[in-house]
C-alpha cells in the first residue's frame, strides 16, 4: 500500500535522511548543507520557500518529492519546479516515483501553473527514461548554469 502526504514538522529528520541518501546516490553528498533546523525554517516559513511530500510503502518511509513555485515571463504564470524526486532502492518499481511526481503535477495543475520543470543527471539513464515515459521532454538546447553561495556573494556584493 502506497501513501503520499505533505511533510509534517516532525518528519523533517526523516526528510533530511532521504536528502542525504539522494545526494550519496548522485555522488553529491559533499554539497549537502541542509540541517533539520534549516529545512524546518524553509519548509514551514510563512510563506514556505518550498514544500515536500513524503511517500510511504506499507507504512515505511520510502521516498519524497520536494518542489517550489517559479514564474515564467513568457506564459505570465507560475511554474512548478521539482527540486528532488527520490525513492529508496528497496521500494522502486512499485509505482511510488510515478505517484509522487503525479501528485506534484496535480498541485501544479490546480494552481494553473504554465510549466512543470526539473533536471536530471545525464548519466542517470533510468531516471531519464522514466521521465520520458511520463511525457517529459529533454531540452537539449538549454544549459543549466549555477553559482554557489560564494560566487553569488562575489558577484552580488562586490568589494
Amino acid at each position: 500500500m502506497l501513501t503520499i502526504k505533505k511533510l509534517t514538522p516532525d518528519e523533517v529528520p526523516d526528510l533530511l535522511s532521504l536528502i542525504r541518501e539522494l545526494a550519496q546516490f548522485e555522488r553529491l553528498e559533499h554539497e549537502v548543507l541542509a540541517t533539520v533546523e534549516s529545512l524546518q525554517q524553509a519548509l514551514f516559513a510563512d510563506p514556505p520557500l518550498a514544500s515536500a511530500l513524503l511517500g510511504r510503502a506499507d507504512g515505511a518511509i520510502a521516498g519524497y518529492a520536494l518542489y517550489y513555485f517559479t514564474f515564467c515571463s513568457f506564459a505570465a504564470r507560475q511554474g512548478i519546479w521539482l527540486d528532488d524526486l527520490y525513492v529508496r532502492p528497496g521500494f522502486r518499481h512499485r509505482g511510488l516515483g510515478a505517484a509522487l511526481i503525479q501528485t506534484v503535477a496535480r498541485i501544479g495543475a490546480e494552481r494553473n501553473c504554465g510549466r512543470f520543470e526539473w533536471v536530471a543527471l545525464q548519466w542517470n539513464r533510468n531516471a531519464l527514461e522514466f521521465y520520458r515515459k511520463l511525457g517529459a521532454q529533454t531540452l537539449e538546447e538549454w544549459v543549466l548554469l549555477r553559482m554557489d553561495s560564494e560566487g553569488l556573494c562575489r558577484l552580488g556584493l562586490p568589494g
